[in-house]
């Protein structure tokens, strides 16, 4: 039975691909970033891919499980220290770089800095060396395996946690492969769930310096 609503957002995402084509590879997928310094050994953290899908553009956002418990270290970090100081150095008090257009006139060109207040470099201090302690004991925190897909006026999107390595487009095709496969309910990821075993807060530690490079 056909809802209307669905149908509906579907004339919305084919009506947004029509007038807002993007360009795309040989293959049909749109990459956003670029893999110049990923090597056979990096270890990847997150990535984006698009592809198009019944004449709808489908978006892929991929996360590793390392990645996912990452930002939850750093969660817990500013919970242990709260908020730092009122400090707006990355948007007010920069010097005003100017270019010369003609004899009078002048053009801003970019902007310098200005360095951070001593509280808000303490606070970053602070922010270092908690996380490096936290991080070395590791955090009760497990990362299932799983993906959602989510209804968007413009397009269909899907977020997938999984342990792959996505190092090149190569890799990037074959998650984009996967994501289709996964719409279409042609697999799912209970395989790759059996990658990811539970660990223990020790354990944890490994994941900082091995595969967060840190």
């Amino acid at each position: 039975m056909r809802i209307p609503s669905l149908e509906a957002m579907r004339r919305l995402q084919r009506e947004y691909q029509r007038s807002h084509p993007r360009r795309l590879s040989a293959g049909g997928l749109y990459f956003p970033h670029s893999y110049a310094d990923m090597t056979p050994e990096s270890l990847s953290s997150w990535d984006d891919v698009g592809l198009i899908w019944n004449k709808r553009r489908v978006i892929v956002w991929w996360q590793h499980p390392r990645h996912v418990y990452y930002e939850a270290l750093w969660d817990e970090v500013y919970k242990v220290v709260g908020d730092g100081p009122s400090d707006s150095w990355l948007t007010e008090g920069g010097t005003k770089n100017y270019k010369r257009v003609g004899r009078s006139r002048k053009k801003l060109v970019s902007t310098t800095l200005r360095e951070p207040s001593p509280d808000k470099r303490a606070y970053y201090d602070l922010l270092k060396t908690t996380f490096e302690s936290i991080s070395s004991v590791g955090i009760e925190h497990t990362v299932p395996v799983n993906w959602k897909p989510r209804r968007l006026r413009w397009a269909m999107g899907v977020n997938i946690i999984a342990p792959l390595e996505v190092r090149n487009e190569t890799d990037l095709a074959e998650l984009a492969s996967l994501a289709k496969r996964l719409i279409k309910g042609q697999t799912d990821l209970s395989c790759l769930s059996l990658l990811q075993p539970r660990l223990a807060p020790r354990a944890r530690s490994a994941i900082r310096k091995n595969d967060l490079g840190a």
